[in-house]
């Protein structure tokens, strides 16, 4: 049985109530505006105490659980703990003040109805004792009493709710005035509401699942920033304000909660300045940055003895410094940013995908009014608009508002323009806007800067929805804005201006390679992939120029439709710097003619069996880089190549998914080609070694030479060992080829040899160790090689050597041990052969784990 002494505290509940008591008289002096409140809050208790004793003596006398008083000792604990947080508020904070009124409002309404059910028992209880004690009169007046006493109770419990109800009234007005007079002291001031929270759309669609997926990441108890990342226009601050206004969310963090907009040009002192008004602080003033860091430190230390969030909302890239700032270690303290660049060194990322179709088609209809009574455009047409906003919840809604209310004709007239190769931006200025400020800080003096853009504007020259491969990338910007200090470096600078594409949510980079090991120099399984209204943007900025005078000159041809001003041969000269010429699968027809003597670059793409290479390449004099892309699914035959010979300036060629006999066939003399990259072409019959095509006659000066999924090579050529100016060589993923020729040790300048992945090589030439100036040999994936040449200690220049995944090896040639300064990459087979021939000087084993990427398994199309 429990006693009622353990229920209140005492047997009368006396300390219980007592600190109550104590509690409400506190804050009846601290805070005078609540006084008629607490008052009435104590006459309430006095009600319930005269009430409990008579209750609890009833229930001993009947041999009653005394549970049943449990859940008024549960409210009278609560209303302790109530009191204790209201004694913590400061007296400034109205906010909080109007906040625990509501609370202790609810408090009397709850103690009211505790009252009730008391009532309610002692009628039960007396009844009971009427037929189990003697003495009927004294129980029936003890009852009686309880019950007069209850009604009074009751009456003065109704009394206070009214007065307390008049006193929130008060309250609220007073916050009202109170929140009117801080808009007009920041109005006067010029301040901005950089707190403010952005009101959300009339419709969201398609957040459901982000808004999970975030709440998952940041919510984490190991996660303290994430780093919310997509192109202008895709709904980042709308998914952030729905963070913040989540249920979940705000239960978490209470009131602890910030939202800053930090924007292009952010004034970091007036962002602290407004975290302290926020909070209902006088504002501090501050002499520098450095002293407002500090004072935001201290700020959100003592505001983050609870959970605290902080979103700061359009962070645009190079403000790396303003986040530094907010970024350090605290318990319980988030940070959630939003940008159109990803921010790679501060926290989490999240990606925002575009909206899929359904989503999509939703907000269109919203947005353009489509009710079931005005619906009077076709289905067919709505879908067509809204494929052409590419999923961008702001290019929906920019087109379905201005499509709102208008005939059908013109929506047919929009989708007209789209078709002859106009794009949405030719329309919604709105958007174009919103998207070219993604490449405002691209636009600078800076010329590191300015190339960053050029090379973005570079990637509208590939067709829409197709990957775009970082080599042919590399050969365009290698030679086009002066970045070949050497082969290496100037790779490098190419990846590092794509990356600073990426990092601006301009574009998208996808690595394939089973392995994500960096820093190798290899990038035949690394792709760009963009969101096709970006691609329009590129698009778009390249024809603000005159047609005769654009730097790029982008045609996309459908059938055998040519431009109108390519018909009419309007522009007899054009000074374009980079040709990029589209067709698709129904393109069959002789090329016009077009003169641009000023082209560096020719990209072509197409999807049909026989190609042509245009006449007017003959007329290319200046042409340095040709890149060649089939986006069919079989090899398709070159023609017309001899029309090259011309170009004395061309250095390097890319060809995907093409058949080489051609070559064989036509034999043609480059002299100044120093790089051929053949990605998934049919080579073998030009390659073996009953081919007529003779390397060394045909391009004598080659540096570079790349063979990547190339399933029909099984021998190269002997005479590719006469190429004597040769640096790189690289055949990867060829999974038939057998072996290399014997006479390889005659490349004397061969510096890089790639192997990996060629799954049924199985040796190595006994020459290999005649390569004096080998000094990076990658096998890894070799799986059949079972063994190494005795002399390959002898590659005196080998500093690293990748062997990964060679399963069959069971043995190395003891010449290792000459080999020095080394360094060996592979796993825990690798580290067992070579552990019996350490130590090595300067020679070190690194074993990395696998780290397995299986974007490699989405099938490439041979």
């Amino acid at each position: 049985m429990v006693n009622p002494g353990d229920v209140f505290g005492g047997a009368g509940g006396g300390l219980l109530f007592s600190v109550l008591y104590d509690g409400l008289k506190e804050l009846i002096s601290k805070y005078l505006l609540f006084k008629p409140v607490l008052k009435s809050l104590i006459s309430t208790l006095k009600s319930l105490e005269q009430v409990v004793p008579e209750i609890v003596k009833l229930n001993k006398e009947l041999d009653r659980p005394e549970i049943e008083l449990a859940s008024l000792k549960t409210q009278l604990e609560e209303g302790k703990v109530l009191v204790a947080k209201c004694c913590k508020v400061r007296v400034l904070n109205v906010y909080k003040k109007y906040k625990y009124a509501k609370k202790l409002l609810g408090w009397n309404e709850n103690l009211k109805q505790q009252l009730e059910m008391l009532n309610v028992q002692g009628i039960r209880d007396g009844k009971e004792t009427l037929s189990t004690v003697n003495n009927t009169d004294k129980a029936v007046s003890r009852i009686e009493t309880s019950s007069f006493i209850i009604k009074e109770g009751l009456d003065q419990i109704e009394t206070n709710t009214a007065n307390l109800q008049m006193v929130v009234g008060r309250v609220e007005v007073r916050c009202m005035n109170l929140e009117a007079r801080i808009k007009q002291i920041q109005k006067e001031a010029k301040l901005e509401a950089w707190c403010a929270v952005p009101e959300l759309p009339t419709l969201t669609v398609g957040l459901d699942r982000p808004l999970k997926e975030l709440k998952t990441l940041l919510l984490n108890d190991g996660v303290s920033m994430v780093v919310l990342s997509a192109p202008g226009g895709c709904g980042k601050t709308t998914l952030a304000t729905k963070f913040f206004q989540d249920e979940q969310v705000q239960d978490k963090f209470k009131n602890n909660m910030f939202f800053v907009t930090v924007s292009k040009t952010p004034n970091f002192v007036l962002i602290v300045q407004e975290l302290y008004q926020r909070k209902g602080y006088q504002a501090p003033t501050f002499p520098d940055d450095k002293t407002a860091v500090n004072c935001l430190r201290t700020f959100l230390k003592d505001e983050g003895q609870n959970p605290l969030l902080l979103i700061l909302d359009d962070v645009w890239s190079g403000s790396d410094s303003v986040l530094e700032k907010f970024d350090f270690k605290m318990p319980n303290y988030k940070i959630l940013v939003t940008s159109r660049s990803p921010f790679p060194g501060f926290g989490s990322p999240y990606l925002l995908q575009p909206l899929d179709f359904d989503n999509a088609m939703e907000l269109f209809h919203h947005s353009a009014s489509l009710g079931d009574r005005s619906s009077h455009i076709a289905p067919d047409i709505s879908r067509q608009i809204v494929e052409g906003c590419k999923g961008f919840p702001l290019a929906i809604t920019v087109a379905g508002k201005s499509l709102c209310g208008q005939p059908t004709e013109t929506w047919e007239k929009r989708l007209i323009k789209w078709s002859k190769g106009s794009s949405i931006l030719d329309d919604e200025i709105q958007l174009l806007l919103r998207l070219r400020s993604s490449l405002e800080s691209l636009d600078s003096s800076n010329e590191e800067m300015a190339t960053v853009k050029e090379c973005f504007l570079d990637l509208g020259s590939f067709p829409e929805d197709q990957r775009i491969p970082v080599a042919a990338l590399i050969d365009m910007w290698a030679e086009s804005y002066n970045l070949l200090d050497d082969d290496a470096k100037g790779d490098i600078l190419c990846v590092a201006n794509l990356h600073m594409i990426t990092n601006r949510s301009l574009a998208n980079l996808v690595v394939t390679r089973k392995d994500q090991m960096q820093g190798d120099g290899y990038y035949s399984e690394h792709f760009v992939t963009q969101h096709d209204l970006l691609r329009e943007l590129a698009i778009y900025e390249t024809r603000q120029e005159d047609q005769g005078q654009r730097k790029r000159l982008i045609i996309n041809i459908t059938g055998n439709d040519f431009p109108k001003w390519w018909r009419e041969q309007k522009y007899q000269c054009m000074k374009a710097r980079l040709l990029s010429i589209s067709t698709d699968g129904g393109f069959s027809t002789e090329w016009y003619n077009m003169e641009l003597p000023e082209a560096e670059i020719l990209v072509l793409n197409f999807q049909t069996k026989n190609y042509a290479l245009p006449q007017f390449v003959k007329r290319m004099v200046k042409l340095k880089v040709l890149v060649v892309t089939n986006y069919g699914f079989i090899p398709s035959e070159l023609t017309n190549f001899q029309l090259l010979c011309s170009s004395s300036y061309l250095k390097r060629i890319r060809l995907e998914r093409i058949s080489i006999p051609f070559i064989a066939k036509n034999s043609v003399e480059l002299t100044s080609l120093q790089k051929i990259s053949l990605f998934m072409c049919h080579i073998g019959q030009a390659f073996s070694s009953d081919g007529s095509i003779q390397l060394s006659h045909a391009w004598p000066n080659l540096v570079e030479v790349n063979i990547d999924y190339c399933n029909d090579l099984v021998e190269l050529p002997a005479d590719i060992s006469d190429l004597i100016h040769l640096k790189k060589l690289s055949i990867t993923n060829c999974h038939k080829l057998l072996g290399l020729p014997e006479e390889i040790g005659k490349l004397a300048k061969l510096e890089v040899l790639r192997l990996r992945s060629c799954t049924d090589l199985e040796t190595l030439p006994a020459s290999t160790g005649n390569l004096k100036k080998l000094n990076f040999l990658d096998m890894s994936y070799c799986f059949s090689i079972k063994e190494l040449p005795e002399n390959f200690g002898e590659l005196s220049s080998l500093r690293k050597l990748v062997m990964r995944e060679c399963s069959r090896l069971q043995e190395l040639p003891l010449s290792v041990s000459n080999l020095e300064h080394l360094e060996v990459i592979g796993d825990d087979e690798t580290q067992s052969l070579w552990e019996p021939f350490f130590p090595i000087k300067g020679t070190s084993i690194v074993v990395t784990k696998e780290n397995i990427n299986l974007n490699w398994l989405h099938k490439l199309q041979f």
